[in-house]
């Protein structure tokens, strides 16, 4: 007889056992490759969308809080910071360059972003169609928000103040998109940009207030337009600034925190501060993961042991029948390896439908920018540790197997 059809046939005479064992395993199997999955891109994710700023100088406050609202948006600011400040440390001879943010407003729970080009060309961003923002009240779009929002070219529509479509609506002054970007897999493509004028133009209270500033007496900035310079009421969220040289790492953020009105803090250090966090729960999660595997190694264990019993009679016929025992050896282990790696294949591809599926239906989701259809090696050791896990399941019953006595077992009938 055929080995397999041998194993197939095993298994099959007990169903629901056999059920159980694969679904319990690839229960464990599919929580590891779920948080798998989202630890591995969120940590990409931070890294993308970390690379080229060194430095985010912001009102001061909490430095996680200022990382987490000026670079990945999920939070509110700590305040704001005086233009002329923020364009004196532009200036410093330790900024390479400097990158203005003027938070404050969303649309439909999407944060408006007031900066320059230079905060998309940090993403290598590229337009899908449209042109960048020429003037006032002038946005191009990410790409998620554009298909979520169903925005298109000449659209307008109205920010609301905050985080949250319950906010002042700006209904006086509404925008239009110009242009839609490329994917971008970046915190870019869940964005509104426009220009930092636009962010100050909807929160002017009065006309008088606007005609404050003296083009006569300005100097020249580079965070705006001159326009704008000298006018000490303005103020943005914050600056993201990229070092000169080595030495700015140690002297900029310590001169910015003693000698300012202003706070540093470093993305890199602040964001490894916050997988940390969420590290926790990975990692009780994935604890607990492990602890299913357990349990069902331990119950595979259990059936390969109390089945090899029930088959003492039909093992003892197959040795009499000329079956070597290195053959009922190698049936007992395969069952095992089977019955792993069945449950491991199932658990894989059970970790990306769930995935999918809450990716697909939780719209709140898709802003994360999680891909469910992404593989990384570490499944593929998931799959060799699931034949190994089968090897070491079944151990005990196979070498009782090959140490079955068929005189004794036939003479008990």
């Amino acid at each position: 007889m055929n080995l397999f059809a041998l194993i197939f046939a095993y298994l099959k005479a007990r169903p629901l056992n056999t059920l159980l064992n694969i679904l319990l395993l690839s229960l464990g199997i599919a929580m590891i490759t779920i948080l798998l999955l989202f630890s591995n891109q969120l940590q990409q994710k931070i890294s993308d969308n970390t690379k080229g700023i060194d430095l985010v100088v912001g009102a001061k406050g909490s430095p996680l809080q200022l990382i987490l609202c000026n670079v990945f948006h999920i939070d509110f600011p700590t305040g704001n910071i005086k233009l002329q400040e923020a364009d004196r440390l532009a200036k410093h001879r330790l900024v390479k360059n400097a990158i203005p943010m003027a938070l404050g407003d969303s649309y439909q729970n999407y944060r408006l972003v007031g900066t320059t080009r230079a905060y998309a060309d940090l993403y290598k961003a590229e337009l899908e169609t449209g042109t960048w923002w020429q003037q006032d009240m002038e946005v191009t779009i990410g790409a998620t928000v554009a298909r979520l929002l169903n925005l298109k070219l000449d659209d307008t529509f109205a920010s609301a103040h905050g985080l949250s479509e319950a906010g002042h609506a700006h209904e006086e002054h509404p925008f239009v998109v110009k242009g839609i970007l490329k994917p971008t897999f970046s915190v870019l493509d869940n964005l509104i940009l426009t220009n930092v004028s636009s962010i100050w133009l909807v929160h002017e209270h009065s006309e008088e207030e606007h005609e404050t500033i003296k083009p006569d007496s300005l100097s020249a900035s580079v965070l705006v337009p001159t326009a704008f310079a000298s006018d000490s009421t303005r103020e943005l969220t914050a600056l993201l600034l990229k070092y000169r040289n080595p030495i700015a790492a140690i002297q900029l953020p310590r001169y910015i925190n003693s000698q300012t009105n202003m706070q540093a803090a470093s993305p890199s250090f602040e964001a490894a501060r916050l997988f940390s966090i969420l590290g926790v729960g990975i990692d009780a999660l994935t604890g607990f993961a492990y602890v299913l595997i357990f349990i069902s190694a331990l119950s595979i264990f259990i059936a390969l042991y109390n089945s090899l019993k029930e088959r003492k009679y039909d093992l003892a016929i197959m040795r009499s029948m000329g079956a070597s025992r290195s053959k009922l050896l190698w049936a007992t282990q395969l069952e095992g390896v089977v019955l792993t790696f069945c449950g491991s294949v199932l658990g894989v591809a059970l970790g990306h439908v769930v995935l999918f599926l809450f990716t697909t239906l939780v719209t709140e989701s898709q802003t994360a920018g999680v891909n469910a259809f992404v593989f990384y090696v570490e499944e593929l050791y998931l799959l060799v540790g699931s034949v190994v896990l089968g090897i070491i399941c079944s151990l005990i019953p196979s070498f009782q197997a090959y140490r079955t006595d068929i005189h004794k077992v036939l003479a008990q009938g």
